[in-house]
């Protein structure tokens, strides 16, 4: 019989791994619909989805292992992770999707998030407020106007699975939607600054380094609160805090 692995749990979602099929659980029907719709138009390799069951969204193993996590050391050669990029930058490059994505908020919906979740961190004494400050001034650089792409919308490491150099596949899509492309790259390349080259190698031109450096903070800011309360370590070597604190 086979085991049955948690991939990751919280009070909003849970994924687990029995033999060679991932069980989504989501009380959030709409995200999983999201979810199917973005994997059948993107360019991209997703994986079989095998049944739905709502709220359990059935989906085959991919094959190949990922590039790593975040906290963890990054794995592969210049050339997969050039291959990550290309296979990026070809979604990028498909037509919209209709819905907007989490990587499409607007400036305003964004500085009022930001703006309220810096307080809340120095309020709380989760962070120094100096820390909060220096990069509450890098985020800016995310706040400019930019064209609409098609994005992943939460392009963690984890979720891009290669085979030597060759991706096989991009799981977890329910974010997916128009975004600002930098966004994905920001969110790729978050905690393993060193691989950006080769990502951008792969992915071409037309890339802003302020605004990766902007996201990278903006992101880590967003995500520190919510990481606590639902049982992650943000504060782990090479994780969010680390990311802030890597800013000058």
């Amino acid at each position: 019989m086979d085991e049955v692995e948690v991939v990751v749990a919280h009070s909003e979602r849970a994924t687990l791994r029995v033999g060679d099929v991932f069980l989504k659980v989501d009380a959030d029907r709409a995200r999983v619909d999201a979810e199917v719709e973005a994997m059948s138009r993107a360019p991209v390799p997703t994986p079989e989805v095998l049944w739905r069951e709502p709220p359990v969204l059935a989906l085959a193993a991919l094959p190949g292992t990922t590039l790593g996590r975040l906290g963890g050391p990054s794995t592969g050669s210049p050339a997969a992770w050039a291959a990550a990029g290309a296979a990026i930058r070809k979604l990028h490059d498909a037509p919209l999707p209709p819905r907007s994505g989490r990587a499409g908020r607007s400036a305003d919906a964004l500085t009022a998030e930001l703006d309220a979740e810096c307080a809340l961190l120095v309020t709380n004494g989760l962070l120094p407020a100096d820390l909060v400050t220096r990069n509450r001034r890098v985020a800016e650089a995310a706040f400019r106007p930019w064209t609409p792409a098609f994005t992943h919308g939460d392009l963690q490491i984890a979720h891009v699975f290669l085979d030597g150099d060759e991706v096989t596949g991009i799981i977890d899509w329910s974010e997916a939607g128009r975004g600002d492309a930098l966004y994905d790259l920001a969110t790729f390349t978050l905690g393993h600054e060193e691989r950006l080259d080769d990502v951008l190698a792969g992915y071409g031109t037309g890339v802003d380094l302020d605004v990766i450096r902007a996201w990278w903070s903006l992101r880590s800011l967003l995500a520190v609160r919510w990481l606590v309360e639902h049982g992650f370590d943000p504060f782990a070597p090479g994780c969010e805090v680390d990311v802030l604190r890597s800013r000058t």
